[in-house]
């Protein structure tokens, strides 16, 4: 067990990267979720299925980013190579910002509907609501998530361009970090 926990000095931990790459491809299905039911007409049972599959795999996300927090706290990032210190900070930046994102969306979708006064499934169990009825509280809430959804895009897109540029451009080991080791 503590061979699949183990980290060198140069890599994050093993359970930091499965975590990481876990993570990118629910992710990834979160969004594609959203984005394929419309496909199919308001009501329609591929629709429905499409938006469920979205509320699940976003809730799942949700519980995902606790664990890499956990895992995180447990087995600290590899030391940060030298660099400008303007670089640390925007990664730093970008790394809490991605993490406040991965916590907010899951909520905001819960209390949408919540507010919304619908049933959050979450893989065969029925979560409580965490707000009563509240259709204006659905309306913004609704906004901010869409707006948010738009923001994780850029994030996401931010943080693979920086450890692209580092691989492809620096020449540095910020990328091989993240990937698991080769025997």
């Amino acid at each position: 067990m503590s061979e699949v926990m183990n980290k060198s000095p140069e890599h994050y931990s093993r359970a930091s990267i499965f975590l990481h790459w876990l993570m990118l491809l629910v992710l990834i299905a979160v969004y594609a979720a959203i984005e394929l039911r419309e496909y199919w007409p308001k009501g329609s049972a591929p629709r429905d299925l499409m938006k469920n599959w979205h509320f699940m795999l976003g809730l799942s996300i949700f519980g995902l980013v606790w664990l890499r927090i956990a895992a995180r706290l447990v087995w600290p990032a590899p030391s940060v190579l030298p660099g400008p210190a303007w670089q640390r900070g925007l990664a730093t930046v970008t790394h809490l910002a991605l993490y406040l994102f991965l916590i907010a969306m899951p909520i905001a979708g819960w209390l949408i509907l919540s507010g919304e006064g619908k049933s959050v499934s979450f893989f065969g169990f029925t979560l409580p609501p965490l707000v009563a009825p509240n259709g204006a509280l659905a309306e913004q809430m609704e906004e901010w998530h869409e707006l948010g959804g738009t923001i994780g895009y850029g994030l996401v897109g931010l943080h693979a361009a920086a450890a692209l540029f580092h691989h492809y451009i620096l020449k540095d080991n910020i990328f091989l970090r993240m990937l698991p080791a080769r025997s």
